[in-house]
């Protein structure tokens, strides 16, 4: 086997003086060699090693047991691992804490089935189920309390509007939360107790109105924000968010995750989600996984105005308080989502659907993208931007085109990328784009998108694989809650290129079995910056490991969501999943 040197290695190769030698002895103490069936470094493919040795958090060698033990002589072997598999700490580098724990709090009645804190929930596939289920949960509530619902989406449980929900209840507030996070759906007395009118569209571009200009009930986008506050009592209950986030964190630990990012601090306050952090997260040792915050945009604009560069070098050096660490990252967003078709398409837009006729809708238009980031830029912070639609793929690339024109090599990252043409993707490899991909729109959305996008488009939702053959990097994520935060998971649906139907979609888009395990590892990192401290086994990098019971490059992809998870080192600390 190739001996793969150790940063004592290096010394022991010059070190001819009893001095030396004993210098050498010094620095082994205190370190621990763990045995395992395999090491997966994620250094190259053709990398091999049965073992890793860490000293205070930090790997100190990786190689043989034998190896390790001649550079490492006083170093203590520990065996726990030894017919399990050590691969980097598995990483899910775009959720939603926040988001997740309110939303899991929520009586659900998802499209399809869902994991929950509390296990599976089975999905509702038709209208009338879907009804039933909101007229049920409605019946069992106490009078006059308002039912705020997640989980609807129009492509599976068709369109909602405000006399839908009516004709449920016109004496209770009911509000719908669609799938995609992004849209609500208001029954007569829910907009009453809101205090909504349709001057609500003056202020809002995601306010429907019908041919009499009343609302229809459906308040989304940047407009969502007024129904979140309209019915904190019911959303932000501190008593939810808490219960929520506990169960968020067990399914985070269970997944075998060891590192996970908030790609949208501030978004519902930041004095909100720093209590909720530090009440629920607290700290690694507590979670028992690593948790890092990426301040979104407009919050930081909305709070710090025009000194909003200076406070988010300050949150990133510590020099501002945070609950969590700051990454030196913006949140951008550059159109809607994916699931609510509202994301930007190229002409002819949406073919189908509750969005049928329309384009989608712009965040940022592509005039705007540029102005928006360009003082982050200069103050050498990455990027991390929401860009969905073909149309917003364009506008992002040609943003990141302008911004490369100063020479500037700041991390870009586009998030979800929810659909490309073949000429984006070109154009993502040339600008050395990251892509930090939705895992599930694939899955979930393969087959049900092809009539709302029309077959030719329907063909180039998030294609890994071309994208990965242009040169780009390509992570993985949940977006949780959108779907499960369970890498394997993620990584496998990118292998098989399976669809919930059962059919295989664009099968040459499919990822190899290690680009799959690199999207979830180390390309992970290196989407939001983390690459030089985690994501492979290597040298000086933090002793982070996810302990799996069998070497997932040795297992069919359609089989990783199988693979038995151990636990987590965390920083040297070994952390089994029954502590």
């Amino acid at each position: 086997m190739r001996h793969i040197i150790t940063g004592l290695a290096v010394l022991l190769a010059v070190a001819c003086s009893r001095g030396e030698a004993e210098k050498q002895q010094h620095h082994s103490e205190g370190a621990v060699i763990y045995p395992a069936a395999s090491v997966v470094t994620m250094t190259g493919e053709d990398a091999a090693a049965t073992a890793v040795a860490v000293k205070n958090g930090r790997i100190v060698g990786v190689g043989t047991e034998a190896e390790l033990a001649k550079d490492l002589p006083k170093a203590e072997v520990d065996r726990t691992f030894e017919g399990l598999t050590i691969v980097p700490g598995l990483i899910d580098p775009h959720v939603h804490v926040m988001l997740g724990a309110l939303q899991y709090a929520l009586p659900l009645t998802p499209p399809w089935p869902m994991a929950t804190p509390d296990g599976m929930r089975m999905g509702i596939g038709t209208r009338e189920g879907f009804l039933s289920e909101v007229a049920a949960i409605s019946a069992s509530m106490p009078p006059g309390q308002p039912a705020v619902i997640y989980g609807y989406h129009n492509l599976v449980h068709g369109d909602l509007t405000r006399a839908d929900l009516d004709a449920i209840s016109t004496e209770r507030p009911i509000v719908i939360w669609h799938y995609s996070s992004h849209d609500f759906y208001l029954n007569s007395a829910a907009i009453k107790r809101a205090g909504f009118t349709p001057a609500l569209a003056e202020k809002f571009h995601g306010v429907d109105l019908d041919a009499k200009g009343e609302l229809t009930g459906r308040i989304y986008e940047d407009a969502a924000f007024a129904v979140v506050q309209a019915y904190a009592d019911v959303i932000l209950a501190p008593e939810n968010a808490s219960a929520g986030f506990h169960g968020f964190s067990r399914m985070l630990r269970h997944a075998g995750v060891t590192t996970t990012v908030e790609m949208g601090y501030g978004l519902f306050g930041y004095e909100l989600e720093d209590a909720n952090i530090r009440n629920n997260w607290v700290d690694p040792q507590t979670s028992g996984y690593n948790l890092y915050l990426v301040p979104e945009f407009r919050a930081l604009a909305r709070t710090y105005g025009d000194g909003r560069v200076r406070a988010m070098l300050d949150l990133a050096t510590g020099a501002r308080g945070a609950a969590a660490p700051v990454l030196p990252r913006v949140k951008f967003f550059t159109d809607g989502a994916f699931y609510s078709q509202t994301m930007r398409l190229s002409p002819p837009g949406y073919l189908a659907g509750q969005s049928e006729g329309t384009e989608g809708l712009w965040v940022l238009k592509p005039e705007q993208i540029v102005p928006a980031i360009q003082p982050y830029w200069d103050a050498g912070l990455g990027v991390n931007i929401h860009s969905n639609g073909d149309a917003a793929q364009g506008a992002t690339l040609a943003a990141l085109s302008k911004l490369r024109e100063g020479g500037a090599g700041n991390s870009f990252t586009i998030e979800h990328g929810g659909l490309f043409s073949p000429e984006q993707v070109a154009e993502a490899g040339r600008l050395k784009a990251n892509v930090s991909a939705a895992s599930h729109y694939v899955y979930y959305m393969g087959e049900p998108y092809a009539d709302p996008l029309g077959q030719k488009r329907a063909q180039w939702i998030t294609p890994l694989g071309a994208l990965k053959k242009a040169g780009a990097v390509v992570a993985v994520h949940s977006d949780a809650p959108l779907a499960p935060p369970e890498p394997l998971r993620a990584a496998s649906v990118h292998i098989t290129q399976a669809t919930k139907e059962g059919g295989v979609y664009e099968a040459n888009m499919a990822l190899t079995p290690y680009q799959a395990l690199e999207s979830v590892t180390l390309d992970a990192a290196r989407a939001v910056g983390l690459d030089k401290e985690i994501g492979s086994i290597e040298v000086g990098k933090r002793a982070d490991f996810t302990i799996l019971g069998a070497n997932p490059l040795t297992v069919a992809g359609e089989n990783w969501t199988g693979i038995p998870v151990w636990g987590v080192v965390l920083a040297g600390e070994k952390r089994p999943l029954d502590d």
